[in-house]
């Protein structure tokens, strides 16, 4: 028999599959899905402050200040004795969601200032969350601001919830840091309990007719995965942060290599969405199969074994990657040089 089992934040889980942000925790009939399916946690959608901060304006402007230049109307519309909030319906659904499932559940937290990450991590503590996933979006398009003050606003907020909350916190990091390991270390330092590599920053596209700059959702393909690998590779040994990689995994290949690289958990979405929450009971299916299949008793054991520290060349992850690349590549056959 198997062990798939893994241990992530210091949560021990099932096996290395964990459904990622997205829609399918919205309703908590999918998560069930998700569960028995195979699934050994999932990450809630995301909480947004941005969205919190919307409703909470158009509340003023249309219900509190409705009959401002007016005077001859109190109210163009009943003043409801409550408003059933979007904040107050990702709390509740994160407690139906912990009631209903046995796995653990981690809330996913998009905040904008550092007041609203610390009041909403706290709620979400509260709430019930296992952990919580940070996803400090911010795109460093300010001339000013160095990448010493890109990294440390991702410390501040994390030195600053820690002081409130004392779940597992996750930073899920993009892949536009200039010294990636260097970093993690110093998340490490500040007290986080794990990373995710890495968060996947949507392309605004152009519309050649308007010439507006619109927004796209392109779901990922697995040709991003290697990314992941890649650092986790590099991550691995260096760091006591639990490893989770998420963006492009979508084959049990894909999955295999990162565990072989030291992650600790895979985090799945594209693939769900795509294919269907049985793709999550299909993929354990097939790595218990290859685990077999190449003589390993355990996720344990497969670990890391192929990370940098491990690899029978460690250059390979670096520049030697490179070169080889450029030295082997051939045209096609029937394409003129």
């Amino acid at each position: 028999m198997i062990d798939l089992t893994t241990d992530y934040l210091g949560l021990k889980l099932a096996n290395p599959l964990v459904p990622s942000a997205s829609p399918l925790t919205k309703d908590v009939n999918s998560a069930r899905k998700l569960e028995d399916a195979g699934a050994s946690a999932v990450v809630m959608y995301s909480l947004f402050e941005e969205k919190i901060e919307a409703e909470e304006r158009q509340i003023d402007r249309f219900l509190y200040q409705q009959a401002l230049g007016h005077g001859e109307a109190d109210s163009f519309y009943p003043m409801p004795a409550h408003v059933h909030t979007y904040q107050e319906q990702y709390l509740e659904q994160l407690e139906k969601l912990k009631a209903a499932l046995e796995i653990p559940v981690i809330a996913s937290l998009n905040g904008t200032s550092l007041s609203g990450w610390v009041e909403y991590g706290k709620q979400l503590q509260q709430a019930g969350a296992d952990a919580l996933e940070l996803n400090i979006y911010h795109l460093a398009a300010n001339a000013e601001e160095s990448s010493v003050d890109v990294e440390n606003r991702y410390l501040d907020i994390l030195q600053e919830l820690k002081v409130h909350v004392s779940v597992p916190i996750v930073m899920k990091l993009s892949s536009q840091f200039s010294s990636p390991i260097h970093f993690a270390k110093r998340l490490e330092e500040a007290g986080a309990s794990g990373i995710a590599l890495f968060n996947r920053f949507y392309q605004p596209d152009i519309d050649l007719e308007t010439l507006e700059v619109v927004p796209k959702l392109e779901l990922s393909s697995s040709s991003e995965a290697l990314l992941r690998v890649r650092w986790t590779a590099l991550l691995y040994g260096r760091t006591n942060l639990s490893l989770a990689v998420t963006g492009g995994f979508h084959q049990t290949p894909d999955i295999v290599k990162a565990l072989l690289a030291g992650a600790d958990v895979v985090h799945l979405c594209s693939v769900l969405l795509k294919l269907g929450v049985s793709q999550l009971t299909k993929i354990l299916a097939e790595l218990e199969q290859w685990l077999d299949e190449h003589g390993y008793e355990s996720v344990s054991q497969l670990k890391g074994s192929v990370s940098q520290q491990h690899a029978i060349d460690p250059s390979a992850y670096e520049r030697a990657n490179y070169v080889q690349v450029l030295d082997n590549y051939s045209c096609p056959a029937g394409v003129l040089r």
